[in-house]
């Protein structure tokens, strides 16, 4: 009940002030599971958009996608011409995004639509620029698996706040919601699941307002198609490492507040020059 009165009131917010989401789905071989995806995000009653990402998928998807386009209006599909990986399946998301809030999806059920509108309540409600679904931080349901996955999860968090100087409890997450004029000013360098460490040390950097929101998880087993595995724990620590190093402190500007600044400073060269 909790959960529909909060989809309610932020229905009414997004639509009192005409803002929309983009939900970028990355997928790669994912036929099993990609229209029941789409039907799952199609239903979560907010104003949006879906723009899903095939990444060089050799099982079905590109069609299923290509099926799934005509049959959704609000379904907008690209394909990468090869694997490439989820990075650089989400920045090419990312640069079709025109909602009001970028929200990545993941395209294998682990990730539940329905947790859309508590995601996106702190950003909605002006107190937060970034927010981070965490599977830990949580009393919802989820799938018990694997206790080592649960280790290194963990310790990947750990390792990235130190680094970062942020508490999070969940970095790797798979929901990551930006405001969309952040997530397009952030050049995304890694094309693999590397781009999850990286991001978390460049949206640091920007001293935004990041809030975590406790969602429920389905995880998969290597069986039923999980694809992240140790190399990929090995790569994000050299992604935290490296993005550590190589990114500056910046301090981020709201677009109003920099129009404002911007037509100050020309309005003072104005008054020089008169």
């Amino acid at each position: 009940m909790s959960r529909l009165l909060v989809s309610l009131r932020l229905l009414a917010q997004l639509s009192a002030t005409f803002m929309k989401i983009s939900v970028v789905i990355p997928t790669y071989n994912e036929a099993a599971t990609i229209a029941e995806l789409i039907r799952r995000v199609n239903s979560v009653d907010i104003p949006k958009e879906i723009i899903a990402v095939d990444d060089g998928s050799t099982d079905g998807t590109r069609q299923r996608l290509e099926a799934l386009e005509k049959e959704y209006d609000d379904l907008r599909v690209f394909h990468q011409p090869h694997n490439r990986g989820k990075g650089a399946a989400v920045r090419l998301g990312f640069q079709h995004s025109t909602g009001d809030y970028v929200l990545v999806q993941d395209a294998d059920l682990e990730y539940d639509p329905s947790d859309y509108a508590e995601l996106l309540k702190p950003l909605v409600e002006g107190k937060a620029d970034v927010v981070y679904g965490s599977r830990f931080l949580t009393t919802k349901e989820r799938r018990v698996l694997f206790f080592w996955h649960s280790v290194g999860n963990r310790l990947l968090t750990l390792i990235s706040n130190m680094f970062t100087n942020l508490n999070l409890t969940d970095m790797e997450t798979g929901y990551k919601v930006f405001k969309r004029e952040i997530i397009q000013s952030i050049k995304i360098e890694q094309n693999r699941f590397g781009w999850e460490p990286e991001v978390t040390v460049k949206i640091a950097r920007m001293k935004l307002r990041i809030y975590e929101v406790g969602i429920s998880y389905s995880g998969r087993t290597y069986e039923e198609g999980k694809k992240i595995g140790w190399k990929d724990g090995v790569q994000a620590l050299w992604c935290i490492l490296k993005y550590s190093i190589k990114t500056p402190h910046t301090s981020y500007q709201p677009m109003d507040q920099a129009s404002t600044q911007e037509s100050t400073t020309e309005a003072t060269f104005s008054a020089a020059r008169e």
